[in-house]
């Protein structure tokens, strides 16, 4: 599919343009209703059904079956033939590659452990490895692929590209791992902090569809958060927007990796956690036993994730009087906890948000889960593969 470029003023000019609006709105939201569609395209809905029923015949777009007759709002969505996506999530100790069609669709994942404190260049071929692995599962070849995203767990500045400090990566401090990826896959990449990616993931298909205004907290080994302004994702200035485990709660409080005192990420990273229970639990602990004690009457165990539930309330009220927004999402390792988490949490909200702005948000967990991140790289790919 091309544009007229002879006649671009022709009908045949218009239909190719307007095809192309509507493949790009499903490559950035998966599957999608004519009726969205015709929504984020601004096209008119009989408009839409004819451009759907060519690009079927054409065989780049597919219609669900109806469940019933005479069935409504089927989704749409792009086939195998229109391209590969791939979402890479570098985590502070594991690497997971994922393929997946345009409509987001995930056709085969890898995952592995990382050592703490690996280098970018090392990552970086591992997860060459992996998507090879995964390609050849599926018959393709990286010719196949449209588009690659890349999450890592630190800031992104949007005008070197390069990973800032602090980073729980320091392997990749000072690097462009943009340029680092993109060399060595052969492939153009685009890279973002994982906060990030998880807020848009949800808020294309998870527990944020239909907000527009939302924060997804990522509360794993780092803390931060990901945050989605009038249905956009929202960076800052200089890419590093979110940053709220670097909200300093104690002046005296323990020294951060960041250099300041107390900050949110000293109270209630998952390792924070962990160390504060191995001493009288045994060590080997991980969130899920902590969780599992808890629920199975532990009051020690109750107890510190109902501290770092009103820890991360106390600097979840700050953002709520700042952004107010619709819905806060808690995600990573200690979405875990769940309401032995989110109630405390939503209780400090209650204290120190000003009252409109505790009494309209949110706060559950995020729908998607550990792979939150994977899902958003793919979803980063495609968006940033066709910006318009």
């Amino acid at each position: 599919m091309r544009e007229d470029t002879e006649h671009p003023g022709s009908q045949s000019s218009l239909r190719s343009a307007n095809q192309q609006r509507v493949v790009r709105v499903l490559q950035s939201g998966g599957e999608l209703t004519q009726a969205e569609i015709a929504r984020r395209t601004g096209l008119a809905p009989a408009t839409v059904s004819n451009l759907v029923r060519e690009l079927t015949t054409g065989g780049l777009v597919e219609v669900a079956a109806a469940e019933r007759p005479g069935q409504r709002g089927r989704a749409v969505k792009l086939t195998r033939s229109a391209g590969l996506a791939v979402g890479i999530d570098f985590g502070h100790r594991h690497l997971t590659v994922a393929v997946a069609d345009l409509s987001h669709e995930i056709l085969a994942e890898k995952r592995v452990e990382l050592a703490t404190g690996h280098r970018a260049e090392d990552g970086i071929e591992r997860a060459g490895a992996l998507l090879d692995d995964a390609l050849v599962e599926l018959g393709c070849g990286r010719d196949a692929v449209a588009a690659v995203g890349m999450g890592l767990p630190a800031p992104v500045e949007s005008a070197t590209h390069r990973i800032g400090g602090p980073s729980i990566l320091p392997g990749w401090v000072g690097v462009d791992p943009e340029a680092l990826a993109a060399e060595r896959l052969a492939l153009p990449v685009h890279v973002d902090n994982d906060a990030n990616l998880g807020a848009l993931a949800e808020h294309i298909w998870g527990a944020g569809r239909g907000m527009d205004d939302l924060a997804y907290i990522k509360l794993s080994d780092g803390v931060g958060a990901g945050l989605v302004l009038d249905g956009r994702l929202y960076r800052g200035r200089a890419g590093t927007a979110g940053e709220i485990g670097h909200t300093s709660l104690d002046e005296f409080g323990q020294v951060c990796r960041c250099g300041n005192r107390g900050c949110l990420e000293t109270m209630v990273a998952s390792h924070v956690v962990i160390g504060l229970l191995e001493p009288s639990r045994g060590p080997g602990l991980t969130i899920a036993d902590v969780v599992a004690l808890a629920e199975a009457g532990d009051a020690g165990c109750a107890r510190v994730l109902a501290d770092t539930g009103r820890h991360v309330g106390v600097a979840a009220a700050g953002l709520c009087n700042l952004l107010n927004p619709q819905l806060i999402l808690i995600g990573g390792e200690l979405a875990l906890a769940g309401e032995l988490l989110l109630e405390p949490l939503r209780r400090a909200i209650e204290r120190y948000a000003v009252p409109s702005a505790a009494r309209t948000v949110q706060v559950r967990t995020a729908a998607l889960g550990a792979r939150a991140q994977v899902l958003g790289a793919v979803a980063l790919g495609l968006r940033a593969a066709n910006p318009h």
